[in-house]
């Protein structure tokens, strides 16, 4: 019989050919030269754990990047997390990244790796940082996975483009999917990515939304961060299921028409010793002066931007998302935070930049080259920002000296209509330019207009809480903001629960309302906003120039005194106008005229006091015929009804 061949021997056998031959297979001259330079945007194929085979069994080839490392090794359930028995070997190109090849590791192995410091004597367990799955919180290890799925929305694909360009109507339910829908006959459990699948996308497919935007899926150890503090950036949160479970999730609504948007989170990371912070003993991912590389405000980490290898991971976290997810676009949070180098800190609390100035130039540079990335190699998807200051050119191209994203939320927009909305509607003649001041700065970016999760949590409140009057009056002014939100140029979001008037403030543990659907005023405010969508959908003059100033014209913007706005959405074509007649007061208004810009018959499409969404029923019998009396500057007028608390639509002569 032949000499047995000890476990110690397989492993050193392992690992120096990792060190030869096999794993320069998998990491090549040329990532390392791309990744050093900060340039490669696909380091999720080379770097982390990949099953590979070694002499023809099963085996992973893990790589992590830890240049301030005296040793690595990888632990596991494979190996009684002894991290004696598969030490890493570094690279002797200087790259900092440490590999070895371990046999008999297959896809399912929980690992970590025990990273000792060349500094201080530091030692600690580290998660992957581009594990493609981990265990569930709170447990902390990765897992070795492969993302094989086969795709069934190739239908979609090959059409998305055009369903979030800037001529489409998108229209965006923002959903956080531990909350939206619960088991409570279960202990409240969570759903899982194929639970949520089907109810998910025939309930969006009823209301008429165009895409759904998750709050960031990303793997994050802290539920209470509702996704925002991410420790995973290349896997899916293991709390509702596998990456295949989640590829099934968008996939499923991908072929019920449905994009997919992700929040996705470059702005900061915490914590967590199992984490990015502190890597490798030395300030790996983050900056080491505290000024520069933690956050007040949220008490985490910011990434350091001016760092190559810390940009290449990041971008490549991006494009993964896009590429093994078929998500359709990225909204990028914080956007503010990254920009600005005094955010949220104090005099003396930040350092400026190398021209004396607060803006954080190695971020800028990174968003652009990000954005130039996802268009060059994925232009059928959108990047959108979440920035709520004024700073120039968010969504205008780099080429142009713009940050390149292709939306940005419009945050003054949603401040301005709820401060004007939680008005008395007495008061609100003397607020009436908080109404009509963002239409002279709508085109100066392509806006999304957002009514998200940050407006119902913190003690905020919900959505209807924030409506003056009575039970009845709050119904019809939230109907009403709803109203002008589809009618305001600009692509729409609104959170879940909004849709139907929920009035307790969002509850993360905790399933929506949706016993409350039972009661005539919140069935009826979901039916609204249904109408809404599918009206946004169907006419072309509210939707193809959303983002140009052609789109929108104002008929009478200055009637402050009755608290009542006109206007007309354009399409494209010359016969493709909507008039909008929005009353901000309780009063019923008849005989009320506006000017038009043409004669005929201007039938009524949606009356947001009709009695099916719970209003008083005070309309205008189908429609009003124009006459050629002039008003506001116009050859021809109509002589309507203004409902309370209302807006009306009105489609143009000849319009489709």
């Amino acid at each position: 019989m032949g000499a047995k061949t000890s476990p110690s021997r397989i492993e050193a056998r392992a690992g120096s050919q990792a060190g030869r031959g096999g794993a320069r297979r998998i990491i090549s001259d040329h990532d390392v030269y791309l990744f050093k330079e900060g340039s490669h945007y696909r380091l999720y194929e080379k770097l982390g754990a990949h099953v590979t085979t070694l002499d023809g069994a099963p085996a992973t080839h893990f790589a992590v990047w830890a240049p301030d490392a005296e040793a690595v090794s990888v632990t596991g359930d494979f190996n009684d997390w002894d991290p004696a028995r598969h030490p890493l070997r570094a690279r002797e190109d200087g790259s900092g990244i440490w590999e070895a090849v371990v046999p008999a590791v297959e896809q399912g192995a929980l690992y970590k790796y025990r990273i000792r410091s060349r500094y201080r004597g530091y030692e600690a367990d580290k998660g992957d940082p581009y594990a493609f799955f981990w265990e569930a919180p709170p447990s902390t290890a990765s897992r070795v996975w492969s993302l094989d799925y086969e795709w069934g929305d190739q239908e979609w694909m090959t059409r998305r483009g055009a369903t979030v360009s800037r001529d489409a109507p998108v229209s965006i339910y923002e959903v956080h999917l531990g909350s939206w829908r619960r088991v409570p006959e279960e202990g409240n459990r969570l759903l899982t990515y194929r639970e949520l699948a089907a109810p998910l996308a025939d309930y969006v497919k009823y209301m008429g939304f165009t895409h759904v935007e998750l709050l960031p899926v990303m793997e994050h150890p802290f539920y209470g961060s509702w996704g925002y503090q991410v420790t995973g950036y290349f896997a899916p949160s293991a709390r509702y299921g596998t990456p295949q479970d989640f590829m099934y999730l968008v996939d499923h609504l991908h072929r019920n028409g449905i994009g997919v948007i992700l929040d996705w989170v470059p702005s900061h990371f915490p914590d967590d010793l199992h984490g990015l912070n502190y890597f490798d003993g030395g300030h790996l991912y983050e900056h080491a002066d505290p000024r520069q590389g933690y956050h007040p405000e949220w008490h985490s980490c910011v990434f350091n931007y001016g760092r190559n290898e810390v940009r290449a991971f990041l971008m490549s976290s991006a494009l993964f998302w896009l590429e093994k997810y078929h998500v359709d676009a990225l909204r990028v949070d914080a956007v503010a935070s990254m920009l600005y180098l005094d955010y949220a800190r104090k005099e003396g609390e930040w350092v400026p930049n190398e021209h004396g100035g607060n803006e954080n130039l190695p971020a800028v540079r990174f968003l652009q080259r990000l954005n130039e990335a996802v268009y060059r190699d994925h232009p059928d998807t959108q990047m959108i920002a979440e920035e709520s200051t004024a700073w120039p050119m968010v969504s205008r191209p780099v080429s142009g000296g713009g940050l390149g994203f292709g939306y940005k939320w419009n945050m003054g927009w949603m401040h301005d209509t709820l401060k004007y909305l939680a008005q008395d509607p007495v008061h609100r003649k003397h607020h009436h330019d908080q109404l009509t001041f963002s239409i002279w700065y709508a085109f100066e970016e392509n806006f999304v207009l957002a009514l998200s999760h940050d407006e119902c949590v913190h003690g905020k409140g919900a959505l209807i809480g924030k409506m003056p009057g009575d039970e009845w009056q709050q119904f019809a002014n939230l109907r009403l903001l709803y109203g002008y939100l589809w009618a305001h140029p600009g692509k729409k979001l609104l959170f879940m629960g909004g849709e139907f008037g929920q009035r307790r403030e969002w509850q993360h543990e905790e399933s929506l309302e949706w016993h409350v659907l039972a009661y005539p005023h919140h069935e009826g405010v979901r039916q609204w906003v249904a109408d809404l969508n599918r009206l946004y959908r169907s006419e072309p003059a509210l939707h193809q120039l959303d983002c140009e100033r052609g789109g929108f014209e104002w008929i009478d913007w200055n009637d402050r005194d009755n608290s009542v706005l006109s206007f007309v959405r354009r399409g494209a074509r010359a016969d493709e106008y909507v008039l909008v007649v929005c009353n901000f007061t309780p009063v019923v208004r008849a005989g009320y005229t506006v000017g038009v810009p043409r004669g005929g018959w201007w039938r009524e499409l949606l009356n947001s006091d009709a009695g099916r969404y719970g209003g008083s029923g005070v309309g205008n019998h189908g429609g009003v015929d124009a006459q050629p009396h002039p008003a506001h500057g116009r050859e021809f007028s109509v002589r309507i009804t203004l409902p309370p608390l209302a807006v009306l639509f009105f489609r143009s002569p000849g319009g489709a």
